[in-house]
């Protein structure tokens, strides 16, 4: 990560056309290191993200005892220790920014008997751990940790585990997938009950790997049940592209006149697509072909056409289904007509940054009228481009900074936000990837964007150019 701040630029943009090839899957190239480090033999990872989240999950499975390699072709593999067999790491484990990668790892070290420490960067330092503590110490895991189980912490993993039964007080992939990592190397049956169902790329990666997980209604939400101490198995891994990075290049096009847009092999887990629900209930043009599926993730390629968006009531009980879209979604918000009601965003406020506070400033900063509540956010769009021309902070967090370059795009003046270096962490290349779509982000370490897109085409029909400009 770099030390000092780089701003990134995002300038009015004529339309995007082209096929964005997105990044691999965070939650499941996360998932395929760590169950593939408690695996026996060699597991293949092909599309992985090779984000620095992923990195840090990547080399601290490392330093428990797996081996894992990234080869010339882009494919990883991970040579696996099986369960109960890492090793206590030497040093300690930073997280650099990755949330996920904590409490995850967190989890699987919990029920080995082995000391390990744990720190991040200046922003996960803050974001709290207690919600994963508390039920990896009723397991028998011992926690020291700085005030509100704060990192930098220390864990010494329970010497005889106890499996658990565990309801979520609140609806959380993470702390989920947390309890059922840990229950791996406990005896018997460890369970989790979740008020309402949260992302469910754990239970499908343990079972592909050959983990017996049964998953059942219950009172509105869902009772998941893991056998522990499974023997698991090396298996291939072909990870999709992650729905949540492919929402940026996504909502540039539908605000970008004229735009037409393909995202190929695009993940769209139902527990994920409630941007893409939302997008559609405000009128969005996306087609979904080509459906398929890879190790239990369900695929599809999306076909993104600019629509005119108008403003919608989003359901607080979708929020679980698409927690890290809601500034995208604020910006499609901003460029649509009417009002955008978000509600049950409480969750929001605890992760990279106040994201609720930092997408409302945000807005403001860029002249589009906001409202923030306790836990919702209410966007009143005029149907046309929003003044832009302010700057954002990022407060270290990058779907902040993606989203507001997307504003920027189809906003009336240039948007800035405070510092991109963090974009990497999800969306390595996100700059250039949407530069040679035809937008126009502009950074000291960026090639100078060409003008718009149009400009590069053969003057061959100047009679439908001139039409579809008309359409603005």
């Amino acid at each position: 990560m770099h030390a000092h701040h780089s701003p990134l630029t995002a300038h009015p943009s004529g339309a995007l056309a082209g096929t964005a090839l997105t990044p691999g899957d965070k939650s499941v190239s996360h998932r395929a290191l760590l169950i593939g480090a408690l695996a026996v033999g060699r597991t293949r990872v092909a599309g992985l993200l090779a984000g620095d989240d992923v990195l840090r999950t990547a080399s601290c499975c490392r330093a428990l005892g797996a081996r894992i390699e990234r080869h010339a072709d882009g494919a990883w593999t991970v040579d696996g220790v099986g369960v109960g067999g890492l090793n206590e790491p030497e040093l300690v484990l930073d997280m650099g920014n990755s949330g996920t990668g904590a409490r995850l790892l967190l989890g699987m070290i919990s029920t080995h008997h082995l000391t390990a420490v744990m720190t991040g960067d200046a922003s996960l330092v803050r974001r709290p751990m207690a919600r994963v503590i508390a039920p990896l110490e009723a397991m028998g895991a011992r926690f020291v940790a700085r005030e509100g189980g704060r990192l930098p912490l220390s864990v010494t993993g329970a010497k005889s585990p106890l499996p658990i039964s565990y309801r979520l007080p609140v609806a959380s992939a993470q702390v989920k997938s947390a309890i059922l990592l840990a229950g791996l190397n406990a005896p018997g049956t460890t369970v989790v009950i979740e008020p309402e169902a949260t992302r469910d790329h754990s239970e499908t990666m343990l079972r592909h790997f050959g983990a017996t997980v049964t998953v059942e209604p219950f009172e509105g939400g869902r009772r998941i049940a893991l056998t522990g101490q499974p023997e698991l198995t090396a298996r291939d891994v072909v990870v999709p592209r992650d729905p949540s990075s492919a929402a940026f290049p996504l909502v540039a096009a539908l605000i970008l006149a004229g735009s037409r847009l393909k995202l190929p092999g695009v993940g769209i887990n139902p527990l994920r697509s409630g941007l893409l629900l939302s997008l559609k209930e405000m009128g969005a043009d996306i087609a979904i072909e080509n459906r398929r599926e890879q190790g239990g993730e369900k695929v599809a390629d999306l076909l993104v056409r600019a629509s005119k968006l108008n403003g919608i009531e989003v359901p607080a009980d979708r929020a679980p289904t698409m927690i890290d879209e809601y500034p995208i979604l604020a910006v499609a918000a901003a460029c649509a007509r009417g009002r955008t009601v978000m509600r049950g965003l409480a969750e929001l406020r605890v992760k990279e940054s106040d994201r609720l506070a930092a997408i409302a400033a945000g807005l403001k900063a860029n002249g589009v009228k906001v409202e923030m509540g306790e836990d919702s956010l209410t966007v009143e769009g005029t149907g046309s481009p929003p003044p832009g021309g302010g700057t954002v902070a990022t407060h270290m967090d990058h779907r902040i900074a993606m989203a507001f370059l997307v504003l920027g795009l189809g906003a009336r003046r240039a948007v800035t936000v405070d510092d991109g270096t963090m974009i990497d962490t999800s969306f390595p290349g996100f700059a250039a990837l949407m530069n040679g779509l035809g937008a126009r982000i502009a950074g000291p370490l960026l090639k100078k964007p060409a003008r718009a897109t149009a400009a590069r085409k053969p003057k061959k029909k100047p009679v439908a150019r001139a039409k579809k400009r008309g359409r603005k």
